[in-house]
């Protein structure tokens, strides 16, 4: 831009703007309101993503969970916790801090100095030197967290509630040993009190960590009661039934992942004999969770995605009508001798600075709506606070002026006097298809609606003809996909095969670890008139290629299996099928061979021969079998060392997997299976019949509510908005053409009939594209989506939903235009030429 230009520019803006300041200020509240809402959904995707990641970090969560012992005097271990044990942990290389925490056999007592009934089966823990105080520190929404040197304890609310106790109150605890505890007829209300003491409640609302996101099979004992080390310590050594260590390891959950492996091998090398290798690891939980949290995050994105494409689309279109109003001013600069960089640089300093203030706003819009950042889970357990997200405000701020500023610079170039003077030579030979459906006869209004469609005219008269129909094909892709994606995720949910529960129900031994004796279990089962299939299974974590894996011992060719994803199941000892993440970890492929080893065996080879989606089962609490991570193999390849770590007599399966027959009633079903249990002797391991058990990816699924709907209903709703800015500015440009066809006869119906054929052809047009692109990006993001946490694809079309949309856009479309149109049809003819 020269000088002269420059300053010509300069002037034309300081001599204009008063006339042209709405235009401005429409811009400018425009890109700051859309560009700020983009911005802001944008920054609350990525701040709703990594928000498990800052909570774990917020409570300095360990690296690695382990059991380091477990009271167990048949496989030789007299005690729930060994000081050594955790001493030679700390001692490792890589190893930065351990802490530990015991399960301690203690319950407590009500205002009638009898144990309070809903305490049975509650699990309560005891902070040995700091684990909840320094390292995995909980969230406590009311009160405070206990203090090492007081008797002091915290816990859940839902406990608090079902125990009947509050906050600041002392209750009352009694203990009974860990030889008390495997008594035959060990029970709180009968065994005599080893010992008791009286605690505090300083902490009510406890949630742990690992609690926030969690499966269904973690979540079977989801209390939280936690004793303070003051109350612990004089309860180690005779009330302690087992124990785990939180570990630490040098460079943190990211740097750490390189010795994680190495650390798990030596840790195992320590452990006591008949104390699984079981290890959680932060990753894996974090991991999960951004799985779980995906779906919102995604969804937040595409709507700051949606947003900015409208606000540089509607944007775009108000400063292409301010620079096609001015197009007969420059016609006149031009006439008096201005060069075309002059006319070229007029308008655009105004228009320019309006998308730079617009810029601004928006940066502060999105800055003020941070604090409704994060979604999902985890927004209850982080501070509400303000946010500034320099990377997404730096390139929306960018994006925005750039992309503006070009389509300022390519309308200003499109509308030079000269190119402008050619084009309206071009729009005079008019539209193909409206000399089309002259000769085919169609009324005079609907020829017209069809020509005000298509045509976009010239000058003052020119309307925006080309947005309206892509702005209602954006609104049908972005409505259509949104409704595909959210019928395939009702699908997900609501189909527990496609999640790896692919049978109705499992008898569980108890959490995982205890047996079922086969050949007394597969007597009645065969006699059940309720169980169509069944297949016994077995969970353990074996090392494959060196990294520890949860795995499913199964018997090949079993009626009852996970469903399969590419390859086939397991139908021979040889074979091994694998869960995706977990061949992608191993980065290896189907057909090839892996070693597969578990302590005091021989490794042994086996040959992938398929991936499948896992189901969330095992042992709770710790390892475990997720949708894309885990094993399957012959149960022959586990040593019953560790599937039967109790030594009972008649081991067997740790669980039953059962399929019921077809119409089989649920209750009936239960109660049959229940009777299998209770014939067993079981009922005293933990046995129970267990319906479908989620993971966490679907249990936040289902606890998203309303959100997709209204992200959905959003996202159309500024669609729309935009189509309907668009079909309003395209009829008012038509004032001039409709005082016309009055003034030629036209009565107020027929030009009432034009407007709705211009809207109806726009946005038919639009509609006929625009829902099967739709039905594609969906089914396309909801394939993406699906392979990210490997559950089985079966993307859903509502075909219904569709067709209301299709026909829901029309209709709306005239209802947008309507107004308009009347107001245009009633007005008198004098005063429109006049206003022209």
């Amino acid at each position: 831009m020269t000088g002269a230009a420059l300053r010509v520019a300069w002037y034309r803006f300081g001599a204009t703007f008063r006339s042209r300041r709405g235009a401005y200020l429409s811009l400018v509240l425009l890109v700051g309101l859309l560009g700020g809402l983009a911005m802001g959904a944008i920054a609350a995707a990525r701040r709703t993503q990594s928000s498990f990641v800052q909570f774990a970090q917020n409570a300095d969560a360990s690296d690695l969970v382990v059991p380091i012992a477990t009271y167990n005097p048949s496989a030789g271990l007299d005690a729930g916790y060994y000081p050594g044990i955790e001493r030679a942990i700390a001692r490792l290389p890589h190893v930065r801090q351990v802490e530990s925490q015991v399960e301690l056999d203690i319950a407590p007592l009500g205002r009638n100095g009898q144990p309070i009934p809903a305490s049975e089966g509650i699990g309560i823990n005891g902070s040995l030197d700091g684990v909840y105080i320094h390292e995995d520190r909980p969230f406590v929404a009311h009160g405070r967290m206990v203090k090492a040197d007081k008797d002091e304890f915290v816990m859940d609310a839902a406990t608090a509630r079902a125990w009947g106790v509050h906050l600041g109150e002392k209750v009352r605890f009694f203990a009974i040993t860990n030889a008390q505890s495997l008594s035959p007829t060990a029970s709180f209300a009968t065994i005599k009190p080893y010992r008791e003491f009286t605690a505090t409640l300083v902490g009510v609302g406890v949630t742990d960590v690992g609690h926030v996101v969690q499966d269904d099979v973690d979540a079977i004992n989801d209390s939280f009661v936690l004793m303070s080390p003051a109350l612990t310590d004089p309860l180690v050594a005779c009330c302690a039934n087992d124990s785990f260590a939180g570990i630490s390891l040098d460079g943190g959950v990211i740097g750490g992942l390189r010795y994680e492996a190495a650390v798990e091998r030596e840790v195992a090398a320590v452990l006591p004999k008949g104390v699984p290798h079981d290890f959680v690891e932060a990753s894996v939980v974090e991991g999960k969770a951004e799985r779980s949290i995906r779906p919102e995050s995604i969804a937040l994105a595409v709507f700051g995605g949606i947003a900015a494409l409208a606000a540089v689309v509607i944007a775009g279109q108000v400063i292409a009508r301010r620079l096609q109003v001015d197009a007969d001013d420059l016609a006149v600069v031009r006439a008096l001798g201005a060069d075309p960089v002059t006319t070229l640089a007029d308008g655009l300093l105004g228009l320019m600075g309006a998308v730079v203030v617009g810029a601004l706003l928006a940066c502060a819009v999105a800055v003020a709506l941070s604090p409704l950042a994060p979604l999902g889970p985890v927004r209850p357990y982080l501070p509400v606070s303000v946010d500034v997200d320099w990377t997404v405000i730096g390139a929306g701020m960018g994006v925005l002026v750039v992309a503006l500023g070009l389509l300022a610079l390519a309308g200003a170039y499109r509308e030079a006097p000269q190119r402008s003077a050619r084009r309206r030579q071009a729009h005079e030979r008019g539209s193909t298809t409206a000399r089309v459906a002259a000769a085919a006869g169609l009324s005079p209004p609907a020829v017209t609606g069809i020509r005000f469609a298509l045509e976009p005219g010239s000058g003052r008269s020119a309307a925006p003809v080309r947005s309206a129909i892509v702005g209602a094909l954006l609104a049908v892709v972005v409505v259509t996909a949104t409704v595909t994606f959210g019928a395939s995720m009702n699908t997900l949910v609501s189909h527990p095969t496609l999640y790896g529960w692919n049978w109705t129900y499992e008898i569980n031994g108890g959490g995982g670890l205890g047996d079922i004796p086969t050949s007394q279990v597969t007597t009645l089962l065969a006699r059940d008139r309720f169980v169509a299939a069944w297949s016994g299974v077995y969970f353990s974590t074996l090392s494959i290629d060196g990294q520890d894996v949860p795995v499913l011992g199964a018997s090949p060719g079993a009626a009852v299996a996970p469903p399969v994803l590419s390859g086939h199941g397991l139908e021979a000892a040889d074979q091994i099928v694998l869960g995706a993440g977990t061949l992608a970890a191993l980065h290896q492929r189907i057909g090839n061979l892996v070693t597969v080893s578990a302590p005091g065996t021989a490794p042994v080879r086996l040959r992938i021969v398929g991936t499948a989606t896992l189901p969330a089962i095992g042992i709770g609490g710790i390892s475990h079998l997720e949708m894309g991570t885990g094993a399957v193999l012959a149960h022959t390849h586990i040593p019953e060392a560790l599937t039967n770590i109790f030594d009972i007599p008649t081991p067997g399966p740790n669980a039953i997997l059962v399929r019921t027959t077809p119409g089989a009633g649920r209750a009936a079903a239960v109660r049959s299976l229940q009777g299998i249990i209770d014939t067993l002797g079981l009922q005293g391991d933990g046995a129970a019949v267990q319906a479908v058990q989620r993971p966490a990816e679907i249990n936040v699924y289902r606890s998203l509510g309303a959100t997709p709907a209204l992200l959905g209903v959003t996202l159309a709703a500024g669609a729309v908005g935009g189509l309907g800015l668009t079909l309003v500015a395209s009829v008012r440009r038509r004032r001039r053409a409709l005082a016309l066809l009055k003034t030629l006869g036209f009565t107020t119906r027929q030009l009432a009939a034009s407007v709705a054929w211009q809207s109806t052809v726009a946005v038919g047009i639009g509609t006929v594209v625009g829902v099967p692109l739709g039905i594609v990006l969906g089914r396309v993001l909801w394939d993406l989506f699906v392979g990210q946490i490997d559950a089985v694809p079966d993307p859903t079309v509502p075909g219904l939903w569709i067709a209301v949309i299709a026909a829901g856009a029309v209709v709306l479309a005239n209802l947008v235009a309507a107004v308009p149109g009347m107001i245009a049809a009633r007005t008198e003819t004098a005063v429109l030429l006049r206003a022209e």
